[in-house]
């Protein structure tokens, strides 16, 4: 969407905005000066146009802008670039929007410098079916290290850990020497940002065991991931509560040495040490039945699951769900606290089964294998998997799949 403006008579220079976070001034030419900045918390449009511009252009401007997008919605911390004539005059105006999008207000035309245009410009894409592969060892413990060393960004971390969520605990269960693979869609904007596509096939060796995942759509649009014989890996409940950063600090126990009132006593769940505020996730679908303060267990939250399960997440810093509502499995539902009878920051995760408790990790490994794939669409499935363990076989080969403007 496109918009043209003239400016207004020329006013003394503006002064940096209080809150803004600005770069020193550097001259582009003679009569021009760039100021680089990001948004203030509660920022807008008009506040920094205001700062930097006469008060009638930058009520005009923002008018202009208004047409494009809502001028009160900036997105904090997000970068800008101003350039301004050292006697008041707009000359461009660049703001990141997205990673997919960003403003432009700029001349119409070089023979017309003071008459403005704006619009939300789309930045040209480069999207790539690439592979990545990478080991967990002393200098790389976590998959998070691991997948940095292979040059690709934490985000594709998270997503390769949730292909294996129902496989491999990643706070615990990783050990040296495991190994992983995948292939995958890369996008690159010519702003130099990077983010993911669909991971079309992975591989994970952990601790001898070869697991391997397979993207497959069903006639219904929806997707999973399935093992080579086309079952599928995503089991009732995930192997843990947490991403994958965290370790298992206590363990289930019916005579555990209590950290705070020195006395054995009874721990009924497994303890995670994680930071205030890492998210904590619903291990299944279900329906919070309680949510809120509770004595030694401080914030705590419980979701009642299928087959008589019940999931317990105590000690948490922030409630993010109300009783009563439903929940899917991997939904963030609180953020890790040390309310309560706590010597730290830690998840308290609890499992019961028909109303008593049970050692969540071995009730874990009891979990039966996930569903298969419906016999009629095998064949679809084999011709899907074959094509996907082809991108894995070519190795580190890049293979454009499209280049978007």
């Amino acid at each position: 969407m496109l918009g043209c403006l003239a400016l207004g008579a020329c006013a003394p220079e503006a002064t940096p905005p209080a809150g803004v976070a600005a770069s020193a001034d550097r001259h582009l030419v003679a009569d021009t000066e760039e100021i680089t900045g990001t948004v203030p918390r509660n920022g807008t449009l008009a506040a920094i146009f205001r700062r930097y511009l006469p008060a009638d252009r930058a009520e005009l401007a923002v008018q202009l802008v208004a047409k494009s997008m809502d001028p009160r919605k900036l997105r904090a911390d997000q970068p800008f670039t101003l350039t301004r004539t050292t006697d008041g005059w707009l000359r461009d105006f660049h703001y990141e929007i997205d990673p997919d999008r960003y403003l432009r207000v700029g001349p119409v035309s070089p023979e017309a410098p003071r008459d403005l245009r704006v619009e939300v410009v789309t930045y040209a894409r480069d999207v790539r079916t690439v592979t990545a592969a990478g080991t967990i060892d002393t200098q790389a413990p976590s998959l998070f290290e691991a997948m940095e060393r292979t040059g690709e960004t934490p985000d594709l971390a998270v997503e390769l850990a949730a292909v294996f969520s129902g496989e491999i605990d990643f706070n615990s269960e990783l050990q040296p020497g495991d190994t992983f693979r995948a292939a995958f869609e890369k996008i690159v904007r010519e702003n130099g940002s990077v983010s993911y596509g669909a991971i079309h096939t992975a591989e994970f060796v952990n601790d001898g065991r070869r697991l391997q995942a397979f993207r497959f759509t069903l006639p219904d649009g929806k997707y999973g991931f399935y093992d080579g014989n086309g079952r599928s890996l995503k089991r009732f409940f995930l192997k843990s509560p947490l991403k994958f950063e965290p370790r298992i600090t206590s363990r289930f126990s019916y005579s555990r040495l209590h950290p705070v009132l020195n006395v054995r006593r009874a721990h009924l769940g497994v303890d995670y040490a994680a930071p205030v505020g890492a998210p904590v996730v619903a291990i299944s679908h279900g329906v919070v039945t309680q949510a809120g303060f509770l004595g030694d267990a401080g914030r705590m939250v419980v979701v009642r699951h299928p087959s008589g399960y019940e999931s317990l997440y105590l000690h948490l810093s922030k409630i993010l769900v109300t009783p009563g509502q439903r929940v899917s499995q991997g939904e963030t539902i609180a953020n890790v606290g040390s309310s309560g009878l706590s010597t730290g920051p830690h998840l308290d995760y609890r499992l019961r089964k028909d109303g008593r408790y049970v050692d969540p990790i071995a009730e874990h490994r009891r979990m039966p294998p996930g569903d298969p794939i419906p016999a009629g669409l095998m064949a679809a499935f084999a011709v899907a998997r074959d094509k996907a363990a082809a991108l894995l076989a070519a190795g580190p080969v890049r293979t454009p799949v499209s280049a978007q403007d």
